[in-house]
C-alpha cells in the first residue's frame, strides 16, 4: 500500500517542473520574444531526440523481449510493429492537426497557431507513459523507483522549458500557458495509479504507448516546429536556433547515457 503513495507524491512532484514557466512572468514581454524561437529549437530538438533515442529504441527492446519471452527463441530481427506505432501516431497527429485547423479557421485567411494544442496533446501521451514507467519502478523496488524519479526529472526540465516556449509562440498568455503546462504534466500521475493498478501489464501497453508517442513527437517537430524556425531569414540568428536545435538532441542524448543504467 505505501508504494501507491510513493508513485503518486513523487508523480505530484515531478509535475510541479511545470511550473517553471512561472520565472518567464519577471521577464518583459519584449525580451521574452527575442527567446522564443530559441525555446521553439530547444523543444523540437528535444522532440526529436526523445523520439529518436529514448522512445523508438525503448519501444524496440520491449517489443523483441515480449517475442522472445512468447515464443522461446532469439530473433535477430527488429519488430516490425514498433514502426507500423510510429507511423500510426504520426498519421494520427496529423489528422488531429487538420481537425483543429478546420475546426478553428473557415473562410478567409486564418492566423491560429494549431501545434501549440498539438504539443498538449504530445506532452500528456509522454507524461502518461512517464507515469507508466514510474509505478512499474516502484513496484520493482523503492530504490530503482526514486533512481527513476531523478531520471525522470532531468528529462522534463529542458521539455517542460521547450513547451512552455512553445505555448507561448502559438500565441497563449503566459499565465494560461503555466496553467496548461501544469494540467497536462498531471498526467504523469494519472499514468503512475493506471500503472500501478494495471503493474503486471504495463510493459504490453508501453509498446504501444511508447513509439506512438514518438510518431506524434516526430510529426509536431518536422512539420510544425522546424518550418517555424525556418522562417527566420537573418543568418546568424538562424544559426543560433539550429545550434539550439541540435543542443536539444544532444541534451536527450546525454540523458539517455547518463541514466541508462535506469532504464
Amino acid at each position: 500500500m505505501l508504494t501507491i503513495f510513493y508513485i503518486i507524491g513523487t508523480a505530484f512532484l515531478i509535475s510541479l517542473i511545470a511550473f517553471i514557466g512561472i520565472f518567464t512572468l519577471a521577464i518583459k514581454d519584449k525580451i521574452l520574444n527575442k527567446i522564443l524561437l530559441i525555446l521553439v529549437s530547444l523543444s523540437a530538438g528535444a522532440l526529436m531526440g526523445g523520439a529518436f533515442l529514448h522512445l523508438i529504441p525503448e519501444a524496440v527492446e520491449k517489443s523483441y523481449n515480449e517475442i522472445t519471452e512468447k515464443s522461446g527463441v532469439i530473433h535477430q530481427e527488429i519488430p516490425s510493429d514498433v514502426f507500423i506505432f510510429v507511423l500510426l501516431g504520426f498519421i494520427l497527429f496529423f489528422i488531429i492537426e487538420k481537425v483543429l485547423h478546420w475546426r478553428h479557421c473557415h473562410k478567409g485567411k486564418c492566423d491560429v497557431h494549431t501545434f501549440q494544442y498539438m504539443n498538449l496533446v504530445g506532452d500528456s501521451i509522454h507524461n502518461f507513459i512517464d507515469g507508466l514507467i514510474l509505478a512499474a519502478s516502484y513496484v520493482a523496488s523503492v530504490e530503482l523507483g526514486f533512481s527513476t524519479t531523478i531520471a525522470i526529472a532531468a528529462h522534463e526540465i529542458p521539455q517542460e522549458i521547450g513547451d512552455f516556449g512553445v505555448l507561448i509562440y502559438g500565441g497563449f498568455q503566459k499565465k494560461k500557458a503555466i496553467v496548461l503546462n501544469f494540467i497536462v504534466a498531471l498526467t504523469i500521475v494519472i499514468g503512475g495509479v493506471v500503472g500501478y493498478l494495471l503493474s503486471q501489464s504495463i510493459d504490453q501497453a508501453t509498446t504501444f504507448l511508447l513509439p506512438f508517442a514518438a510518431g506524434g513527437f516526430i510529426y509536431i517537430a518536422a512539420t510544425d516546429l522546424i518550418p517555424e524556425i525556418k522562417k527566420e531569414l537573418d543568418i546568424k540568428k538562424y544559426m543560433v536556433t539550429l545550434i539550439v536545435f541540435i543542443l536539444g538532441i544532444f541534451l536527450m542524448w546525454i540523458l539517455k547515457y547518463a541514466f541508462h543504467s535506469v532504464n
